[in-house]
């Protein structure tokens, strides 16, 4: 088992994170930690040095160093990349998060019992002093309704029963094989971590999204990456209002999604191709094509489905919070 950790300038706290993985509870086996110090300018690495010998598990440190700007998603894939030289190709569970979190001391045991009913599981991700950010508050309130209001419509037996909508890199644990048959984090900008949750379930890989996993992270305004949570925090505290898409367009791409995850099992059936190709909008030939390459009907539904025609405009808090009342009302009343 490894637990990878990208950092930059991170020194003042990787002592907090250090702390928090070694009283981790649960019989762990031997716990590799990697750090993956991308471009530090500061005194992480001779810190690393003086707490190494003190620590009830391996660290394992490499430096790291480019021209450009910041770049999340090579610098994680760094770390991970380091994990998995320590498997020497074989099979194992990989850990993720930042240097400026703190995992709860059963996030192994959390992760490792979701990695059974899943290949890929993100937890939960809670913000330290999230008192004094009540708007951040709210915001991820409405993607946890959003993401219950998929799994209502569009259920999948790997979900866990307390699920969210977090998809960050401070909160992931993937099976080692898992990781390298998808070619692992890309190494974008920022976002490596929800595409490689996307690239997952287009796969056809169980992801899960399981909140009894949790990690506790800074409510920092000086991010490391732009577009990051300190981003948002920031833009927030200014005064920005927030937008966000509307969510009828993520209710018809999800309600599509389980008439395709359906229909999986009838892709030799013309007349369920014709009917699915005009739900969607594609012919029955382009239908057959996708399902062709699918391994399962979690890979198809991710596949076929395009985005939604409609609702593409971005609109205010308020206005998603009530059409997505709207929705889950309308849900409930035919569910009944």
């Amino acid at each position: 088992m490894v637990i990878c950790v990208p950092a930059r300038n991170e020194e003042a706290m990787l002592p907090g994170l250090l702390a928090a993985i070694g009283k981790l509870s649960g019989d762990m086996g031997a716990l590799d930690v990697c750090i993956h110090l991308d471009d530090c300018r500061d005194g992480s690495a001779a810190l690393l040095d003086q707490l190494a010998p003190t620590l009830p598990f391996r660290l394992t440190v490499a430096q790291g160093g480019r021209d450009g700007p910041p770049n999340a998603g090579a610098a994680r894939r760094a770390a991970v990349a380091m994990g998995l030289a320590l498997l020497a190709d074989g099979e194992g569970l990989v850990f993720t998060t930042d240097a400026d979190s703190q995992p709860r001391r059963d996030w192994i045991i959390a992760g490792r019992k979701s990695l059974i009913e899943a290949e890929v599981v993100a937890g939960r991700i809670v913000r330290t002093h999230a008192r004094n950010d009540p708007q951040a508050s709210r915001i991820e309130q409405y993607y946890d309704r959003l993401h219950r209001y998929r799994r209502s419509i569009d259920p999948v037996a790997w979900e866990a029963r307390d699920t969210h909508h977090f998809s960050g890199g401070a909160n992931i644990a993937i099976r080692a094989s898992a990781y390298r048959m998808m070619g692992g984090f890309l190494p974008l900008p920022s976002g490596e971590d929800a595409r490689l949750l996307d690239d997952a379930a287009r796969a056809g890989l169980r992801v899960r999204r399981d909140g009894a996993m949790v990690v506790e992270t800074s409510s920092r305004r000086e991010g490391r990456i732009a577009g990051g949570l300190a981003g948002l925090l920031l833009a927030l505290d200014q005064g920005e209002p927030p937008r966000m898409a509307d969510p009828r367009a993520a209710a018809w791409q999800w309600r599509a999604q389980a008439e395709a995850r359906r229909g999986f099992a009838l892709m030799d059936r013309v007349d369920a191709r014709l009917a699915l190709g005009e739900r969607l909008g594609l012919t029955a030939d382009h239908i057959l094509g996708v399902a062709r390459d699918c391994p399962n009907d979690e890979a198809f539904a991710m596949r076929v489905v395009p985005a939604s025609p409609g609702h593409k405009a971005m609109i205010s808090l308020c206005e998603a919070e009530e059409i997505l009342t709207g929705l889950e009302t309308e849900w409930r009343e035919m569910a009944a």
